[in-house]
Parts: structure tokens; C-alpha cells; sequence
């Protein structure tokens, strides 16, 4: 089955890139710009909604806690902003092996590409903190695809970009269980889900993981077959 794998989606925060907590502690900028107290019940309730839907677009989850647009975007522009503050501080770094394993994937010539549920702005911010802007083939957010996910839409679309034959030919590894929805959505032979972010190896094999690793780094072994 993976022999044939020609394309590989890879899930940045948590799955290539430390997340250390990032997330949340952006969120708190957003929580705060909507006057959502600290502590409270309702903040504890979106604080739990946030962490259970790692891996979706972000303005898709705040559109499902603050309702009106206008309230979901002031959120976004908050928590964009605090992500870049935090990267720019220097919070940010790849996972052990994320980098090794991305060379060892494109050297077997499979196409790499890495996707997020964060805005162009942060994920560029993100590769250039990293080092990273030429380190794949391509890189794509929900913007670049239509839906972020666990729509299947940034896996066709980083198909149809890289000219990949089959969805057959694809294999998608994240962290979460929006990660594993988009690639069984997607039709991928392969769909890894990694332990080194945010949901647990039952969420991610309840969600349609074939394969749990402990981290990226053991992807490339996994698709030489």
C-alpha cells in the first residue's frame, strides 16, 4: 500500500512544528478582546471547545463560539496577532526529526506538503521563523483551498497542484483528529496520525487514523514499506 505513495500532507503545528502551547495562549488575546473573562465558566467552556477542535481553521472555531462575523473576525485579528507576537518572540521550533524526515520523503521523490488551519500571514511567519520557505514543495492554508478542515479540500488541493495521479497516491499525517477526517475525506491510502500534539491515539484512530506513530520522524520508514 504505501509503495505507490507520491504525495505526502503534513499537519504543521504539533505534528512538524512544537506547538508548546501556543494556541491557547493566543486564544487568551482573543478571549480577551471579546470580554470573555478569565476563569469564568463560559471562558473554561471555549477554552475546552478550542483544544478539542485542534487542527480546524481557527476562524471557523471562532465563528462556532462568538456567533456574529464581525465578533469572529475581531478574534481571529486577536489571535493572529498574539500567535505572531509569540513566534516573533521566538517560541517556535520544529519537532525533533521534522526536518530530516521532510528531506528523506522529497529525496524518495515524493512530493511534500505542509498545511495548516492558521492564516497565509502566520503560516508564512511560522517557515520563516523556521528556516523553512523552501523546505517543501508547497505549502497551503484554508484561504489557498477553500475549507479548512476536516474538509478534504487542502489534501485535492494540494493533489491537483503537485499534478499527483490518485488520491491513492496521497498519505496525510497530523495530530489531530481533524488531520485524520480530512485525509479518510480526502481518500488517501495512508493516514498517520503522530503523538506529539494535541489529541490522544484513541481520538486520532476513532477519527480514521490506519497508522499511529510516535512522531514524523518514523514516517519516511513507514512509506519505504
Amino acid at each position: 500500500m504505501t509503495a505507490d505513495i507520491r504525495l505526502v500532507v503534513l499537519d504543521m503545528a504539533g505534528t512538524t512544528v512544537v506547538d508548546d502551547g501556543l494556541v491557547e495562549r493566543a486564544f487568551q488575546a482573543a478571549a480577551d478582546e471579546l470580554d470573555v473573562e478569565t476563569g469564568s465558566a463560559e471562558h473554561a467552556r471555549m477554552l475546552e471547545h478550542v483544544r478539542v477542535t485542534m487542527g480546524e481553521s481557527k476562524i471557523s472555531v471562532f465563528r462556532h463560539l462568538f456567533g456574529a462575523e464581525e465578533r469572529a473576525q475581531r478574534a481571529n485579528v486577536a489571535f493572529e496577532g498574539a500567535y505572531h507576537d509569540l513566534v516573533d518572540a521566538g517560541h517556535c521550533s520544529a519537532l525533533p526529526g521534522a526536518a530530516e524526515a521532510i528531506e528523506q520523503l522529497r529525496s524518495a521523490d515524493r512530493k511534500v506538503v505542509l498545511t495548516t488551519g492558521f492564516s497565509r500571514a502566520t503560516q508564512d511567519q511560522i517557515l520563516k521563523a523556521l528556516g523553512w520557505q523552501d523546505i517543501a514543495d508547497l505549502s497551503l492554508c484554508p484561504a489557498d483551498a477553500g475549507r479548512g478542515r476536516p474538509y478534504p479540500d487542502m489534501v485535492l488541493a494540494a493533489l491537483l497542484r503537485t499534478q499527483t495521479d490518485s488520491v491513492r497516491q496521497i498519505a496525510v499525517a497530523g495530530d489531530t483528529g481533524y488531520d485524520m477526517l480530512t485525509g479518510v475525506r480526502a481518500g488517501a491510502s495512508v493516514v498517520a496520525g503522530v503523538l506529539t500534539g494535541a489529541h490522544t491515539q484513541e481520538r486520532l484512530r476513532a477519527d480514521g487514523a490506519t497508522h499511529v506513530l510516535a512522531s514524523v520522524a518514523e514516517l519516511p520508514t513507514l512509506l519505504a514499506g
